[in-house]
């Protein structure tokens, strides 16, 4: 069990070029899975070729008896389907027993944004007399101005800065697309400082041939995601008590602003990197909420019956 769990954690890094979060999360469900069908009555330890559709309904039975998330569930259930589908194209099994299991219906819950202000509140915390605080600042400003993910801002080079055209040039999006992310004149110049000031000193603690990630660490070296949240969690206060800011509510922040602002629903999706407009139009629901709660601050008669 261990080397196929093994195998198909490599086919995840390597043909699906999935991130390490990706990979630590279909690791932890496949592992239960396999422990499952270890222990099963009727299964054991070569069991894998006799689970049925039915061993999968108990398995993520399970789960929900024991409280856990409509998420939480359709992530194991999205997991089960990539690990079966891999397994039967190995001849790890003789079928997909997870075709026909439904996806799970999960709860709509509105993105948490940041307001405008409390985005300049964020973007002004890093110092920018260090080294440090110039790669937050330009690392800030560039997540907010183009609305890229924490792991496309991770995976960024120097040469997918594109300052002059105000562009920046993801090569690594979700599902390995390319796409063309846009920048303000606000980032580029934040960039251009620490490109300036704070790389050269940060990439001098490299030994070796130099890293050609844009956001290096204090050692040299590529900043990863781990350390992308923990600059987020250091400037958190700064920039909002009602929530703890985290990469993607930047993220959320962005694209909901730009609607608030006028933007089309279909520009958004292509900024976002969207594969589907579904996943965007939430987006809709929240400036919903936005022009609701204006609406009772500011109308005379929203609160009469």
């Amino acid at each position: 069990m261990g080397d196929i769990l093994h195998s198909f954690l490599q086919f995840l890094r390597l043909a699906k070029n999935a991130s390490e979060h990706t990979v630590r999360a279909y690791r932890a469900d496949i592992e239960q899975f396999l422990g499952f069908v270890q222990t099963h009555p009727d299964l054991g330890n070569d069991g894998l070729r006799q689970v049925e559709r039915t061993h999968v309904r108990a398995f993520l039975a399970d789960f929900q008896q024991n409280g856990y998330s409509r998420a939480s569930l359709a992530r194991k259930l999205a997991s089960l389907r990539a690990f079966c589908r891999w397994a039967k194209t190995h001849s790890v099994m003789d079928s997909v027993p997870t075709v026909g299991v439904f996806t799970i219906k999960q709860e709509m819950r509105l993105p948490k944004f940041l307001r405008v202000r409390e985005v300049e509140a964020l973007l002004a915390a890093p110092d920018g007399d260090s080294a440090d605080g110039l790669r937050d600042r330009a690392l800030l400003e560039l997540m907010y101005a183009s609305g890229i993910r924490a792991s496309e801002a991770r995976a960024l080079d120097v040469p997918d800065l594109l300052l002059a055209e105000e562009e920046l040039h993801i090569r690594h999006g979700k599902g390995d697309k390319e796409r063309i992310a846009l920048l303000g004149q606000p980032a580029v110049a934040a960039l251009r400082e620490y490109l300036r000031y704070g790389r050269p000193e940060l990439a001098a603690k490299r030994s070796g041939s130099p890293d050609p990630a844009v956001f290096l660490n204090k050692y040299g070296g590529r900043l990863s995601d781990r350390g992308i949240r923990r600059t987020f969690d250091k400037y958190c206060h700064a920039a909002s008590a009602r929530l703890k800011t985290t990469p993607h509510t930047l993220r959320h922040s962005f694209a909901t602003h730009l609607l608030d602002n006028g933007a089309d629903i279909r520009s958004i999706q292509e900024l976002l990197g969207h594969a589907s407009m579904t996943t965007t139009q939430v987006y809709t629901h929240v400036t919903t909420e936005r022009m609701k709660e204006v609406y009772d601050q500011s109308h005379p008669r929203a609160d009469e019956e």
